[in-house]
């Protein structure tokens, strides 16, 4: 008989049970905080030595501007990178419902669901707007999932994902 497994009710999202399986994906962050400050701390270092040479004559203030405004722009592109790193992909699994939420930085939050047994999980290997694009399908919506991952990541991700829908309909 071909349709939607039979659920008894016992770990199901209409019962309130909680999901069987919780994923959360989020950018990966390679300059820490402490770094941050290293960073900023060996810019200024480097930029200001070579204003060695003009100390105490009027070019050093023709010049200041202009290296405290790219120090100031790189604080403020690594902050903004910061800001943005706060992304995160929350999957949620039970055998009736598959839940996918994300949290955007500066958007709102946008939310995805459907029945786990008509979702259709895709790799786009050269088709998409990254290498190994990874899809959601299902309620007649496609979303993307993990685009900030590594092509790697996503297609690991994307045989764990597998197996748990799988095992969903198992």
């Amino acid at each position: 008989m071909n349709g939607a497994p039979e659920i008894s009710g016992a770990s199901s999202y209409e019962a309130g049970a909680a999901p069987l399986a919780i994923l959360h994906l989020w950018p990966y962050r390679s300059l820490p905080r402490r770094g941050f400050v290293a960073f900023i701390a060996i810019t200024c270092a480097l930029i200001l030595m070579p204003l060695i040479a003009v100390v105490g004559s009027p070019v050093l203030w023709g010049l200041l501007p202009f290296v405290a405004g790219a120090v100031a722009l790189t604080w403020f592109l690594l902050e903004r990178s910061y800001k943005d790193g706060t992304l995160l992909e929350e999957l949620r699994l039970w055998p009736d419902r598959i839940e996918l939420t994300r949290h955007n930085p500066r958007g709102p939050r946008q939310e995805w669901s459907s029945n786990p047994y008509w979702v259709r999980l895709r790799l786009h290997p050269e088709d998409g707007p990254v290498e190994n694009y990874l899809t959601l399908k299902g309620r007649g919506r496609e979303v993307e999932l993990g685009a900030f991952l590594t092509p790697g990541e996503r297609t690991a991700l994307r045989d764990e994902l597998q197996r748990a829908l799988a095992a969903l309909g198992a």
